[in-house]
């Protein structure tokens, strides 16, 4: 029988933007890569935290970003807490993304990666990233919301991924959105429109906590933990 793990590896495997994007705007699949990298290591990933048929809770962020699951194929886990914090091997350029920092902290307070991970399953409300060039011709995250002919390009996509998701063994009762603004909305209106959760519950985003809200870490850390506890009933 396959586990929740084998579900996970053949999403990543398998899962490709097949549509068009609006000029300027490129699709990041980390899962892509010709020598398989990122998606051995994430598969190391799931192999380690869910080889098994538990039914999880489901955290959805925004989309991927570029140096968290763009280098290690794990949402909000960039190479430095893959390593240090999963003790998952992983050679080659080491990243630093805020917000992977914030989960970690998260995922601490809550007992560590095994028992978070035992409870629930870190996604995306588009699975897949974006970039755009910037100045000096960098690549630079983009968001699915920041242009109303991306979010009209992938909306299919977001919805048939979301339900992919679903059927690996998630939970309905309850979706917790990472973003109270933009990301949030969409998703809430997703729901009342395809009835994917009982109800969604928004945390402030990670990104939005370390860049604006630095000094009071603990007291969102504190936030996440009871609202967490309060789905799985560890209270």
């Amino acid at each position: 029988m396959a586990t929740f793990a084998d579900r996970v590896i053949e999403f990543n495997r398998t899962i490709g933007f097949r549509g068009t994007l609006p000029e300027g705007i490129r699709i990041m699949n980390p899962f892509s890569s010709e020598d398989g990298y990122i998606l051995k290591v994430s598969s190391d990933f799931y192999r380690k935290f869910y080889n098994d048929n538990r039914t999880r809770h489901l955290i959805l962020g925004i989309n991927p970003g570029r140096l968290g699951a763009g280098f290690t194929g794990v949402p909000f886990t960039d190479t430095r807490r893959l390593t240090g914090e999963c003790g998952i091997s992983y050679t080659g350029r080491q990243t630093h993304e805020p917000s992977s920092v914030f989960v970690y902290e998260v995922i601490r307070a809550y007992g560590g990666p095994e028992r978070f991970y035992n409870d629930f399953y870190i996604s995306s409300v588009s699975p897949l990233g974006f970039t755009r060039e910037g100045a000096g011709g960098r690549e630079k995250n983009y968001n699915y919301y920041d242009r109303k002919d991306l979010t009209e390009a992938v909306y299919n996509f977001m919805i048939e991924n979301i339900r992919s998701q679903i059927a690996m063994g998630v939970e309905t009762d309850v979706c917790f959105c990472l973003g109270t603004g933009k990301n949030a909305s969409f998703l809430i209106s997703l729901n009342e429109k395809y009835g994917f959760f009982r109800k969604i519950t928004a945390l402030e985003h990670p990104r939005f906590v370390m860049q604006y809200r630095a000094r009071s870490i603990r007291d969102y850390v504190e936030k996440y933990i009871v609202i967490l506890n309060e789905a799985t009933g560890n209270m």
